[in-house]
């Protein structure tokens, strides 16, 4: 089958051939109709992720080779399955959630795949991901039926949505007036604007350093913006909100957002740590033990937490971000990194099979 690969660090993407999986039990193997494109594709083809004073983590500590086929939002068509099945083949979409664990640990018992402590099996990462014409999957249980939702918006959650909602999640408090802030309102950061106000949150601050972003951020129901390029970015969102935060969900989380995130919490507020730009906190710690403030980290969301979203989608009218669709082909995909890369992109781009 034709895949679009990164055969090594930094080098441009291509086109492949890979043998067609044989399915046995549950297997399922699903022709890609929509791939989203994601910033963690562009860490993934460039070889490592950024670990701040601790250097570069090259992509093989995480169990992870090149040739990389990437692509994690991922929306389908059912074309094989194996002979345990339930599913046929046929033109239903579907949603895959690609965030896969080992199947055995604790975490994935609880259905918490993406805190597995195993051998993760995380399409695109460990496992070809949606840059490709098909994709194997190792269960049924990881499609869900897209319906009436349009299939490109469908793709994102996968990732940008699911990753927003979990994050979402842990930074909701019962006080829906107290300010919750999303720093960088980037495709992912868009989306958990959207999702705190249709979760019921009503004092949404959106800090980034775009005016573009935070045109998008406002359409998306924030309920004030900031750009943080100013003298005291700090006051400014402290400002905007009314008063000291009760969250801040941080989707750049380096080195200067973590500080900035930090400074606005009021007492009790919590830090949720989501992007991988790399960094170092440097905050007092005596401040984190006086204010008693909490710092989380998030990465994606467990299959029951996408369940929940897609289900979200269907009974609520979301805004949705904007998405710039292309054909499903390596020169596309080159074009796609590189504008994340450069930050040309605006919202999400989602590759479309002919």
């Amino acid at each position: 089958m034709k895949v679009v690969e990164v055969a090594s660090a930094g080098a441009p993407a291509r086109e492949a051939e890979r043998p067609t999986p044989e399915l046995t039990g549950t297997e399922v193997l699903v022709r890609v109709t929509h791939s989203g494109v994601c910033h963690s594709d562009v860490h993934c083809a460039e070889g490592f992720f950024d670990m701040g004073d601790a250097g570069k983590a090259p992509i093989d500590t995480l169990g992870m080779e090149f040739p990389l086929v990437l692509g994690h939002e991922i929306v389908g068509e059912i074309t094989a399955v194996g002979p345990d099945s339930a599913l046929t083949p046929g033109t239903e979409k579907f949603i895959v959630f690609p965030w896969i664990g080992c199947g055995t640990c604790g975490a994935c018992a609880e259905d918490r795949e993406n805190y597995c402590t195993g051998k993760r099996r995380n399409l695109s990462l460990q496992q070809d991901g949606g840059f490709a014409r098909e994709v194997w999957v190792p269960h049924e249980r990881y499609l869900i039926p897209v319906g009436d939702l349009d299939p490109s918006w469908a793709a994102t959650l996968a990732c940008s949505g699911l990753t927003g909602y979990a994050a979402v999640s842990k930074a909701l408090t019962t006080e829906v007036d107290r300010p919750i802030a999303v720093i960088g309102t980037g495709g992912v950061g868009l989306s958990a604007v959207v999702l705190l106000r249709a979760r019921g949150h009503r004092n949404v601050v959106a800090a980034d350093v775009s005016e573009d972003s935070l045109k998008n951020a406002q359409a998306a129901g924030a309920t004030s913006t900031v750009l943080t390029t100013g003298d005291n970015p700090v006051k400014d969102i402290i400002a905007a909100g009314g008063g000291k935060l009760a969250a801040v969900i941080d989707f750049v989380n380096n080195t200067v957002t973590s500080s900035l995130a930090l400074g606005t919490l009021g007492t009790g507020g919590k830090l949720v740590s989501v992007g991988l730009f790399g960094g170092q906190l440097a905050f007092p710690t005596t401040v984190v033990a006086l204010q008693q403030l909490k710092i989380e980290g998030n990465f994606v969301g467990s299959l029951p937490e996408l369940r929940e979203l897609i289900d979200l989608a269907k009974s609520t009218r979301l805004p949705q971000l904007p998405i710039t669709e292309k054909p499903l082909e390596a020169a596309e995909v080159n074009a796609a990194l590189t504008a994340i890369e450069e930050g040309t992109v605006s919202g999400r781009t989602v590759l479309v099979a002919d």
